[in-house]
């Protein structure tokens, strides 16, 4: 009985292990995505957004990176310019 404990236990713990090395590499992959200057010309293919990074609390036009899927399921960075969130009308 002790045996089947321990193979059961040794399983969870690989299968636990590998989920979290596949988490690892699709961070490393996004990170090694080369980042797309937005321009008005910029054919947009956008099926799913990934991740925005969080917009500066600034007055004043800040970069900001959007990480999306295109049609192909191929995973893009682009860079594109908001205002900041810092401004008071006041």
């Amino acid at each position: 009985m002790k045996t089947l404990k321990i193979a059961v236990l040794l399983a969870l713990a690989g299968i636990g292990a590998h989920a979290f090395a596949d988490d690892g590499h699709s961070t490393n992959a996004t990170s090694k995505t080369p980042v797309e200057i937005y321009t008005y010309e910029t054919k947009l293919d956008i099926k799913k957004v990934i991740n925005i990074t969080e917009i500066p609390d600034e007055c004043k036009p800040v970069p900001v990176q959007m990480t999306y899927e295109d049609s192909h399921d191929q995973q893009h960075v682009m860079q594109y310019q908001v205002m900041g969130t810092g401004c008071s009308n006041g």
